[in-house]
């Protein structure tokens, strides 16, 4: 089978090492693609980054599957181009991307079908906007209501800083994803990612993972894409997940339904858990990035025939070729299995990031990690020369595993002792929260 991941982060380079060990993949492309992933993966020469180029590329090359990493290019409709030339693509379509790319459009699913979430406004203009903050319990949460690379919420702690950030959000500060700003309660209590595999009516679950927004140790600084990610969580419970399901998942599910969107790909909710019960903070459409990393790194099942599963669609160009031994609905495929232990990433960022950063630093020591560890590549690249230096925010996420907790934060930070690069930064405290447990 040949596949093509579309995208060129940390996520990208996690799927794509996963799928590369797939029984039934032989040809794997990734475009943008990064220095990382240039081992796993084929980087083609398409042009540019367009749908209507990589299109025009997956019917030339006859892919059989592809996988979709980041939001934008949900939101801009590849699904439906792929789809309506008869390819097999794994992700959702526009419609149901309106999900993360709308979080008014999110909120007004969440109410329309009872799912439990912080109460909100949404505003357009400073004034009203204003009236809402002079009244509102602080902290308060202001989001941007369309696409903001992950940086699109902050916490304000006072009517001030609300006011201030409401401006500059309102006066585009995130262009067009702030031309709409939700006002949204704070919720205190222990935020999960839970990412779901669905064809829009079954459901095949991932492990709960935890990320890291904030930039600086304790949980403090400015919002980031993510600093660093672990599974599974010891909060992340059976009891918890059932809950999930019966008040968020399959209410979700059927107000999709309702409003005629078919939702068939990964599932990202967003948790905050306030004393046992869970609230939804927010909804992606793609699988989470950093949580990836780990969750691959720690998965033992084959990936692909749930992609295959997920992707499928009557009429598709592959089901009529018949060439392909993957024939089968999620239903009927088994739960996914996964290494026992704990699984984690420390994101390595340039310095400076989430605001502005310096480009092109040559990175060391990526051939001196231990063999149970892996370096996903973000934002990297090679240089005239032929070194691999820095091309990004969040350049490399630090991967390892161990028997328990301690041990995989051990392995992991051991490991990134070994890389550097010139004003490289990370957190010293991943997983914070699970070590106070244990």
């Amino acid at each position: 089978m040949k596949v093509l991941v579309v995208g060129k982060g940390g996520r990208e380079h996690a799927l794509a090492w996963k799928i590369a060990q797939s029984f039934y993949v032989d040809k794997l492309f990734c475009f943008p693609g990064n220095a990382g992933i240039a081992k796993v993966a084929e980087i083609p020469d398409i042009g540019d980054d367009s749908v209507e180029s990589l299109l025009n590329f997956a019917l030339r090359e006859s892919i059989d599957l592809t996988v979709v990493g980041p939001e934008d290019y949900l939101a801009k409709g590849i699904v439906d181009a792929f789809e309506a030339k008869g390819l097999r693509i794994f992700g959702v379509n526009k419609e149901a991307a309106r999900l993360e790319s709308s979080k008014a459009f999110a909120k007004e699913v969440m109410k329309a079908a009872k799912i439990p979430t912080a109460a909100y406004s949404t505003v357009t203009d400073f004034e009203s906007g204003d009236k809402i903050l002079k009244t509102s319990k602080y902290p308060v949460v202001l989001k941007a209501d369309g696409l903001a690379a992950g940086k699109g919420v902050i916490i304000c702690a006072t009517y001030e800083e609300a006011s201030s950030e409401l401006s500059q959000m309102l006066g585009g500060k995130f262009k067009s994803a702030g031309a709409k700003v939700v006002i949204e309660e704070f919720l205190k209590g222990e935020e999960l990612s839970l990412l779901l595999l669905t064809d829009g009516t079954n459901v095949k679950r991932l492990l709960f993972s935890q990320d890291h927004k904030a930039l600086n140790d304790g949980d403090t600084g400015l919002n980031t894409g993510g600093m660093g990610a672990y599974t599974p969580v010891k909060s992340g419970t059976d009891e918890l997940y059932e809950k999930v399901d019966r008040t968020v998942t399959q209410p979700l599910l059927n107000e999709l339904k309702k409003r005629g969107i078919n939702y068939r790909g990964i599932l990202y909710i967003g948790l905050m858990v306030v004393d046992g019960e869970p609230f939804v903070l927010e909804y992606n459409v793609r699988f989470g990035d950093p949580e990836t990393e780990p969750l691959m790194f720690m998965l033992i099942s084959d990936i692909v025939p749930y992609f295959w599963a997920v992707s499928g669609k009557e009429g598709s160009q592959a089901d009529k070729n018949g060439s392909l031994p993957l024939c089968t609905t999620l239903e009927a495929l088994p739960e996914l299995v996964w290494r026992s232990g704990y699984g984690m990433c420390v994101v390595l960022a340039s310095g400076g990031y989430p605001e502005g950063y310096e480009k092109g630093k040559i990175i060391l020591g990526l051939d001196s990690v231990d063999e149970n560890c892996v370096v996903f590549h973000a934002g990297t690249k090679f240089d005239a020369s032929g070194k691999i230096v820095t091309d990004g925010g969040r350049v490399l996420m630090v991967t390892s595993s161990g028997k328990n907790i301690a041990e995989a934060v051990e392995n992991t930070y051991k490991n990134v002792e070994r890389i550097t690069f010139d004003k490289v930064y990370f957190r010293h405290d991943i997983a914070h929260r699970e070590m106070e447990r244990n």
